[in-house]
Parts: structure tokens; C-alpha cells; sequence
């Protein structure tokens, strides 16, 4: 008898759809996986067959073929188990024939019959809503994650016993009326397992806690405004990370759909946070500078998301920049400009969404203390070759440079003393950057752009309008500093966030020479 059930295969960061076929006929005894499957997906039936005897259901001994189409997809994990199972009770006349009609499985089975969790839940149910599958059967440790996607019905079975249950329609009655069934015992449990309502930066502090530093809290404030890139220099010990792990407390909330993105590609990972079925924080992903370059942007034989990949509409943070590789840093420059990688192998090509918030900070030479030749000792070669693994094409893709000087010990003194300091708290700043938010989704509600750094060539001259005196600024500051064509793009999308803040439509001469201070600080350290 021939059956077949939907599942699905998670290619790069999307969800394929995958026909479970099984087929049992009179021949010699055998149980055979087909349609270009891995290690794993054969271990299968071994599974299958082990958790269908502990269920007291033993299998004919006939010839069993199971053919998961299309053939020219790899299928790998174990998130087949419970399709094929389902694939295998059908043929074999243990569930009704219809029962599983237009619904969608996936899970990963215990010898025992349990079914356990899997990666990449989200993308699967999304992937079938879009084609019309009306129902989804997940584990239920994965319904919190799978409800997200909004399905007509989506259940959680936790055993085999359980997917038997659905097919001879025992379904609770409240479990009926609400489309899936329920994992909680409480309202209040169900409230808990969907994660926290609101975003949380505890873990990251308040920008009331650096003292000083005022230039780079400016810097930070547009950088998060306009969702621009922004590179931090200066001495060892000056703040430079301190301000980094502190951009994500003010950025502007995501949208719904930024959640589901962001979610998306955690879940694909295996990286989404037990409890928290949807990720309300934008990501901040901080690796060490020895980092590889396949780790970094995705990649291996099966391609997997990378870094900047994690850092999807969050922050990737690059601490001592020059200390990374410059093959890894000259592989940032296509993602920094199309906003995606794509990756090509022999099994396909993979396309990695990348759209997010650099910052990066640096020492200006090996020691971290030049210009300050009482502390710096480095050779001029020894700098040259420091800040030489940042190559022009790299830095002209930096919308912003802040330079992080030293900290007196008079704004470090208590409060009470003659050092007071003021105070910017993180709250405040966010205050400004939503406001600037509001504005440029309100602008670009038409046009796909979420941020003024989003901005193509062929926008900039209808969104970017300046005053005469402006655009006079702008030409002189061309041919002064020696900016490239991406360089004079980018100091007009920033001009254009600083007028955002204001807010301001039209960008006049105080917005493009604050824009054009915050890119020509690079210069500074360059001339050795």
C-alpha cells in the first residue's frame, strides 16, 4: 500500500517542502530509506521500527521503501522520524487514511516512542502556511515556537500514543476550540512559556554609567538612529567596548516581523533560548577576533548561518579590529553593502540574510597609546603594518568614526567632588532614536527601507534633498577629504539621520558637517 505524508528540510535559512513517501508491498523483508538522504535520516528506521515495537505495533515483515522527495535536496537530522513513522502507520492500515490529509510533521523519535525536539521549527511552519497546508503536528516542547507562525491548526504531541490519539480523532475538547493542544496546566503557565513580554538590557548596562565620552555617546545615538556602521578608536582602557556593549539598550524595539526573522534563524541554528519561543532583543553577537572566516560569514559543506548572520537586525561587535585576520575582514564588505551573503557550494547555492549594525573598535597602533609618544614606543612600520590590514575599501564602508580619548581623573571623581559629570541615561537616548524610527518608517513605508543606511544610490538624491549651502559644503568637503562615491553616499545617509532626529525634511549645512566630522576623524590616525 502506498501513503505519503508533508514534512520538511531546512536549506540554508529556508524551508523546503518534503513529500514522505512509504510504500509497503509482498517481497523479501526490508526496510529502505531513498531521495538523497544522510547518516542520519537512514538511522531512522532503526529508530522507527524500535519505537513502534515498544508501542506493541510490530512491522510486517514485507518489503517497506520510504522515498523523501524531491531526490535532489539533501535531507539531514533527525526531524524525519516522525513523518516517516506517520508515512509508515498509514501504509500499514494502523491510523485512518485521511487523517493526516494536508498536514505537515516533524519531530525527531526516542526508542521509546517520545518524540523530542528539533531545530528549525519556525521556518517549517511559516514555509507551510505559505503553500497551503492547513495543520502542523510538532513535538511538544516545539509548540510555543511553531504558534508563532500563526497556522490555522497547529498541534504538540509528545509521544507516538499521542499521534495515534489525534488520528483516531481523541482530541480534547478544549484542545479543539483553540487549535492546538495545550502543553500548560495554567493560564499563567502558557503566559510564562511564551518568554518575556518586553525587551531586557540588563545584561548589557546604561549609558549613564560611562562618564564623559560625550562624542562617542553622539556617535552611538546616529549610529543606532540610522542603523549606520560606526568604528570606535583610542587608547586601551578609554571605554571603547564599554560604549559597544551598550548600543543594543537603544535601538528602536522590532517590528513582528524583525521577531519572526530574527527567530527564524535562531531556531535553524539550534541557538533559540530554552522558554523563549520568540527573541524580542536584537541580537548582539560579540566574537573574538581570532574567529575563522567560515564562522564568521556561514559556510561549510552544508552551509550554516554564521556570525553576521546572528547579528541579523542587531549589532555584530568586532573588538581589536586589527587584530583579525584581513582575509576575514575583506570577506565583511560584500554583507556591509548588500545587506545578505550568498553562498555557493557544489549542492547549491545559500543565501544568508546579513543586515546589521557594525561597531568595531581598534587601538591606534600594537601598544594602543600613539599619538602619545611618552607611552608609544612602535616603530612607524610597526603602526603602518598595525592599521595596514584595514584596507580603503574596508573603511569606506564605516559611516561613522568616533575617537575615544582617555578619561580625566576629574570626570572619573565622585559625584561630589569637582568632577560631576552629566548624565545621558540609555532611556533617554532611546527616546530619540524611536523618534528618528518613526520618521523613516513613515518616509520609506513604500519603498521596502526600514533605515536611512538602507538607502540604494538611485534613492539618495529623492530622500536626501539639501539647501543650496549644503550642497555647496558637500562639494567642497568631495574634493578636500577625496571621498569615493560610496564615501559621499554614506555621509548623505548619515546627514539624513541627524536631520531624522530633529527632525528636520530638508538637510542643511549643521547636519552634512557633523556627517562629514564623524567620517573624516579616520584620517586622523592614518598619518603616521
Amino acid at each position: 500500500m502506498f501513503c505519503r505524508v508533508w514534512s520538511m528540510v531546512i536549506h540554508g535559512v529556508e524551508a523546503v517542502p518534503v513529500r514522505v513517501e512509504a510504500d509497503v508491498s509482498d517481497g523479501m523483508p526490508m526496510f529502505t530509506i531513498v531521495g538523497y538522504v544522510s547518516a542520519q535520516v537512514r538511522e531512522a528506521q532503526d529508530r522507527v521500527r524500535t519505537a513502534l515495537r515498544n508501542l506493541g505495533i510490530i512491522l510486517p515483515p514485507k518489503r517497506i521503501v520510504i522515498n523523501l522527495a524531491p531526490a535532489n535536496i539533501r535531507k539531514d537530522g533527525p526531524r524525519f522520524d516522525l513523518p516517516i513513522a506517520a508515512a509508515v502507520l498509514l501504509a500499514i492500515g494502523r491510523i485512518p487514511p485521511r487523517s493526516l490529509e494536508n498536514t505537515m510533521l516533524i519531530g525527531e523519535l526516542g526508542l521509546n516512542g517520545d518524540v523530542q525536539a528539533v531545530a528549525g521549527v519556525l521556518s517549517s511552519v511559516m514555509e507551510a502556511r505559505k503553500i497551503g497546508i492547513r495543520s502542523c503536528i510538532l513535538p511538544t516542547a516545539n509548540l510555543p515556537e511553531g504558534k508563532q507562525a500563526e497556522l490555522e491548526e497547529t498541534w504538540g504531541i509528545s509521544s507516538l500514543k499521542e499521534l495515534l490519539a489525534y488520528c483516531c480523532g481523541e482530541r480534547p475538547k478544549e484542545a479543539q476550540q483553540q487549535g492546538f493542544c495545550r502543553t500548560a496546566g495554567t493560564e499563567e503557565e502558557e503566559k510564562n512559556a511564551a518568554g518575556p513580554e518586553r525587551e531586557d538590557f540588563s545584561e548589557y548596562g546604561d549609558f549613564d554609567e560611562i562618564l564623559g565620552q560625550e562624542g562617542v555617546k553622539r556617535a552611538a545615538l546616529i549610529a543606532a538612529s540610522g542603523f549606520h556602521n560606526l568604528l570606535l578608536f583610542g587608547p586601551p582602557g578609554s571605554g571603547k567596548s564599554m560604549a559597544a556593549r551598550r548600543i543594543p539598550t537603544i535601538l528602536p524595539p522590532m517590528t513582528r516581523g524583525e521577531q519572526l526573522e530574527v527567530t527564524r534563524l535562531y531556531s535553524i541554528a539550534g541557538l533559540l533560548p530554552s522558554g523563549q519561543p520568540l527573541i524580542r532583543n536584537r541580537p548582539f553577537r560579540a566574537p573574538h577576533h581570532s574567529i575563522t572566516a567560515q564562522a564568521l560569514v556561514g559556510g561549510g559543506r552544508y552551509p550554516s548561518p554564521g556570525e553576521i548572520t546572528l547579528a541579523h537586525r542587531g549589532v555584530l561587535f568586532l573588538d581589536e579590529l586589527p587584530e583579525m585576520s584581513r582575509r576575514v575582514l575583506e570577506l565583511l564588505r560584500q554583507p556591509l553593502e548588500e545587506h545578505q551573503i550568498l553562498i555557493s557550494r557544489q549542492e547549491g547555492t545559500y543565501l544568508f540574510p546579513s543586515s546589521f549594525v557594525l561597531v568595531a573598535a581598534m587601538n591606534p597602533c600594537p601598544c594602543g597609546y600613539y599619538p602619545d609618544r611618552e607611552r608609544c614606543h612602535c616603530s612607524e612600520t610597526d603602526i603602518a603594518r598595525y592599521l595596514g590590514k584595514l584596507s580603503q575599501a574596508f573603511l569606506d564602508r564605516m559611516d561613522l568614526c568616533a575617537e575615544v580619548p582617555a578619561v580625566s581623573y576629574e570626570t572619573l571623581a565622585p559625584e561630589d567632588g569637582k568632577g560631576k559629570a552629566e548624565r545621558i541615561s540609555s532611556a533617554h537616548m532611546r527616546k530619540i532614536v524611536a523618534r528618528a524610527r518613526e520618521v523613516q518608517l513613515d518616509r520609506y513605508r513604500e519603498n521596502g527601507q526600514q533605515f536611512n543606511s538602507e538607502l540604494k544610490p538611485g534613492q539618495i538624491g529623492r530622500f536626501c534633498p539639501l539647501t543650496p549651502e549644503a550642497s555647496r559644503m558637500l562639494e567642497q568637503a568631495y574634493t578636500a577629504l577625496r571621498l569615493s562615491a560610496r564615501g559621499y553616499h554614506r555621509v548623505l545617509k548619515v546627514a539624513r539621520t541627524i536631520a531624522d532626529m530633529e527632525p528636520c525634511e530638508t538637510i542643511n549645512t549643521t547636519h552634512v558637517g557633523e556627517a562629514l566630522c564623524c567620517r573624516s576623524l579616520d584620517k586622523k590616525i592614518w598619518r603616521v
